[in-house]
């Protein structure tokens, strides 16, 4: 792991595209500003194990598990 000091409205750069401005320094929280390109997906650490957890959760689904909801995506039913 990169350890970095940095002082209020200093940035550290991420590859060519990705800046981490610290925004704020008050007690012992520091409020960070990301600036990335869309394809990027930023998330603090616990909203990415919840999104890994849910996705792994789904794919462990059985499909005949799942409730039939009495809608069909064959053409002929929407006649």
């Amino acid at each position: 792991m990169l350890v970095l000091s940095r002082h209020r409205d200093e940035s550290i750069m991420i590859g060519d595209n990705v800046v981490v401005t610290i925004v704020d320094i008050r007690g012992d929280k520091v409020r960070l500003g990301i600036e990335a390109p869309q394809h990027i997906p930023v998330h603090r650490q616990e909203v990415y194990e919840a999104i890994q957890r849910e996705n792994r959760n789904a794919s462990q689904i059985d499909p005949a598990d799942t409730k039939d909801t009495g809608q069909s995506n064959t053409s002929a039913d929407s006649q």
